[in-house]
């Protein structure tokens, strides 16, 4: 049996999401389908509304529906302690915590050369002038710990050595219940670094 046109361009759409093969675009087409209308139109108009009303902060980078995000302006926020992510939904982890009051910078990405992605294509250039404009002192780098997010880290650290904050890294290591024999090398090297006197 001949696929659908309709079908097949929703099951397309779906694949154009990280993480959906075309199998679970299938499965997500098919459910679309069996969707009552008035959920299905509730649905498309969900996403229609996040991409005209949701932008990128102009300060620091996270999502926001109006001018600056929630982060930027609340007045309660500590402007004197930055975390940088790569990415806005990297912040959501530390949101989730309820431990963390002061602010965010988002980068954008990360450097990969293999991808053609240089420092040139991240938001260093406003990480710059915020710590001069809000007096930030100190930077917390929070990129993942792969090669990608390592390199960005290093090269910022080095960065921003002549701006005279203090620059610290996120310690990495074993997850509490985890067993050593189970840990990779480079969760051993990290957990390593990142230990702290008792």
């Amino acid at each position: 049996m001949k696929e659908l046109p309709s079908f097949q361009a929703l099951v397309d759409s779906f694949s154009k999401l990280p993480g959906i093969g075309k199998k679970s675009a299938e499965r997500m087409a098919y459910a679309v389908l069996e969707m009552r209308q008035e959920d299905a139109s509730a649905f498309a108009e969900a996403i229609v509304s996040a991409k005209s009303k949701i932008h990128k902060c102009p300060r620091c980078g996270l999502y926001a529906e109006g001018g600056l995000c929630e982060v930027c302006s609340d007045p309660n926020r500590n402007h004197s302690t930055c975390i940088v992510v790569s990415y806005p939904k990297d912040a959501l982890a530390f949101e989730k915590l309820n431990d963390f009051h002061g602010v965010y910078h988002v980068l954008g990405g990360v450097i990969a050369p293999s991808k053609g992605l240089g420092p040139e294509d991240l938001q260093i250039d406003g990480l710059l002038s915020r710590i001069q404009d809000e007096g930030i002192r100190e930077i917390i780098l929070a990129t993942n710990p792969t090669i990608e997010g390592e390199t960005t880290a290093l090269f910022l650290a080095k960065y921003l050595e002549k701006t005279g904050v203090s620059v610290t890294r996120l310690a990495y290591g074993l997850p509490m219940g985890a067993s050593l024999d189970y840990a990779d090398s480079l969760t051993l090297s990290k957990a390593l670094e990142g230990r702290k006197k008792l």
